[in-house]
C-alpha cells in the first residue's frame, strides 16, 4: 500500500527512520516528537507507515511496541519468513537482524505472525 498524502509531520517521522537503522519504541517516538506533534498524531502516523509497509513493528522484552524501517537487506517478501530483532540489555538500542527465520508449517495450525527477539550486549556496550 502506498501513502497517498505525505504531510509535514509524516515527513518528519520518515526522516528520523532514514537517518538511523535503529528501532524506536512508541514512548521514545512520542518524546522525540513532543514539540512538533501530539501523541495521537505520532500514533496515527506510525499506523499509516506500518499499513503502507514502510515500517514494521515488534514487541521488545518489556512488551513495548517498537518500530523499524523495512530494510532491503531482509527479504520479507517471501511467504513464511520473518526476521529477528535485537535489544541491548545495557543501552536499550534495538535493531533488525539481517537474518531470515523460516516459520515451520505445523499441522492444524495457521501461523499469522512470529516474533524472534534476541537480547544481550551490543558492540558498543561490550567494549
Amino acid at each position: 500500500m502506498k501513502i497517498s498524502r505525505k504531510t509535514k509531520t509524516l515527513k518528519i517521522v520518515l526522516d528520523l527512520f532514514d537517518k538511523r537503522d535503529n528501532a524506536y519504541s512508541v514512548v521514545e517516538l512520542v518524546s522525540i516528537f513532543s514539540k512538533k506533534m501530539n501523541k495521537t498524531t505520532v500514533y496515527r502516523i506510525l499506523d499509516r507507515l506500518e499499513d503502507s509497509g514502510l515500517l514494521h513493528s515488534f514487541l521488545d522484552k518489556d512488551g513495548l511496541k517498537r518500530y523499524a524501517k523495512e530494510s532491503s537487506i531482509i527479504n520479507t517478501s517471501q511467504k513464511n519468513t520473518d526476521h529477528p530483532h535485537f535489544v541491548c540489555d545495557d543501552c536499550g538500542i534495538s535493531t533488525c537482524l539481517p537474518l531470515e527465520v523460516n516459520i515451520p508449517s505445523i499441522p492444524n495450525f495457521k501461523i499469522n505472525n512470529s516474533e524472534h527477539l534476541y537480547t544481550g550486549q551490543c558492540h558498543d556496550c561490550q567494549a
